[in-house]
């Protein structure tokens, strides 16, 4: 088996342990750092289709994200300047009024994992706030939004709503989730996607950047 497969299988089982020194292995017998790169998204990709056919749960799915984080870690001195599957970046933050976070977590790192350079607001993010980031970083792509709760609704619609109406509105898309909300959620307040779970918003936020 090649090096760069054993690397994939390592972050799809989740060893953390064993990720870095591996990837370290495979660039020092001269793997390419990119192929390296995509093998380990390849594999958090699997992960994903494995969480939404309910093959494995939330705990698996976090510790292969933590995984792949130690492999890229690793990689990242060795993909300076090499951007073929970076996507952008993605604000992402749990919106005002609403204290949960793993969720959010999970989405962030499988997002990062498909690519992304992720800045993470936190939770009880307000409209302000979410706007600071993104006159901050005027290349970003993606907003995610996250509420969890029924009460937090009317916050995420308030964000979303402040959100479109501002200047830099045609250079991002916005994405929505959370355990309440629903696709026709995402319509009526003007989201640009919604997605059930952190598979799912891994997957659209590639397809969204590109």
């Amino acid at each position: 088996m090649s090096q760069i497969q054993t690397v994939a299988d390592a972050v799809a089982a989740g060893k953390t342990k064993l990720v870095g020194g591996l990837v370290q292995e495979a660039l020092d017998g001269g793997c390419d750092a990119g192929e390296l790169l995509n093998a380990m998204i390849d594999a958090m990709g699997l992960v994903g289709e494995r969480f939404k056919k309910n093959e494995i749960f939330v705990p698996e799915m976090l510790i292969a994200a933590k995984a792949m984080k130690k492999g890229v870690e690793v990689l990242k001195p060795h993909l300076a300047g090499d951007n073929t599957t970076m996507y952008g970046k993605m604000i992402i933050g749990t919106v005002s009024g609403d204290l949960h976070d793993i969720g959010k977590n999970l989405v962030a790192m499988m997002i990062e994992s498909a690519g992304f350079e992720v800045i993470d607001l936190g939770v009880d993010v307000s409209v302000s706030k979410f706007m600071e980031a993104i006159e901050a970083n005027p290349d970003v792509k993606i907003v995610g939004l996250s509420a969890l709760l029924t009460t937090t609704m009317p916050s995420l619609k308030e964000t979303v709503a402040a959100l479109n109406e501002a200047p830099f509105r045609s250079n991002i898309k916005v994405m929505v989730g959370g355990a309440p909300i629903t696709q026709e959620f995402a319509d009526e307040i003007g989201a640009d996607a919604y997605t059930p779970d952190a598979a799912s918003a891994a997957q659209k936020a590639k397809e969204l950047a590109a």
